[in-house]
């Protein structure tokens, strides 16, 4: 059998609060390095709760986040993705007054060395080049989802958390968004994906976790859990 990979994300006993209200309740995950892990659930479930914790837009303990090894959970946001994780966030939150390539050149402000410059990012979406100087805002839903994608990785991230990828957008979209995931991981780039969508999560995972009502209440392998076991852990029935 072969070692399991080193973790690049910890979460241990991982809690998040809006306020008095808890939706996060006690969640422990790990991603190794080089892996792309999927996180399912349904609306409510955490999954978004779950990538702002890591990400430090929620507070948390120090040591209830790890990265690369060290604990992270009171970091501020920016510090964050100084030392290597990158969000793509739920509905895109591309900046409207600015063009494509401006929101593409806002993600490398922390000047992190890697192999993600602009012309990387416009041969992986090669619309981008084309729509270069359009308002980001101008684009379609999948083309603002390249957009945002390519943002996060000029930071040039070890981590890429990926929020709802397919969300509203068309089935031949969202196989061109996945299609790339590939290529991003092959860059030396882990993968969180985030996802509503049980049979995308299930076919591009490493592993999976699902979330219900802020716990965690599957994890595995995709091909060593059933889809009734899926449909429990989803549904809660």
């Amino acid at each position: 059998m072969s070692a399991a990979p080193e973790p690049v994300l910890e979460t241990r006993q991982l809690t998040a609060f809006y306020g008095d209200f808890q939706a996060l309740f006690g969640i422990d995950l790990h991603v190794g390095r080089g892996e792309t892990v999927a996180i399912i659930g349904a609306n409510g479930a955490g999954k978004s709760t779950f990538l702002r914790s890591v990400v430090g837009q929620l507070g948390s303990a120090r040591e209830q986040v790890s990265f690369e090894g060290r604990d992270i959970g009171d970091q501020p946001a920016h510090e964050i993705v100084r030392r290597g994780i990158a969000l793509v966030p739920e509905g895109r939150l591309l900046f409207p007054s600015l063009s494509v390539d401006e929101n593409l050149r806002l993600g490398a402000y922390g000047r992190r060395a890697g192999p993600w410059r602009i012309e990387r990012v416009r041969e992986l979406f090669p619309v981008l080049w084309e729509r270069r100087a359009t308002p980001a805002t101008a684009l379609s839903g999948g083309e603002q989802q390249m957009c945002a994608i390519g943002r996060a990785l000029m930071s040039n991230p070890t981590l890429l958390l990926c929020d709802e990828l397919s969300l509203g957008l068309a089935p031949v979209i969202i196989r061109q968004l996945y299609a790339v995931l590939p290529v991003i991981v092959s860059e030396g780039t882990t993968v969180v994906v985030v996802e509503q969508d049980i049979n995308q999560a299930l076919a591009v995972a490493d592993r999976v976790y699902c979330f219900q009502e802020g716990r965690v209440s599957l994890q595995g392998r995709p091909d060593e859990v059933s889809r009734a076991d899926v449909t429990r852990a989803y549904f809660g029935i």
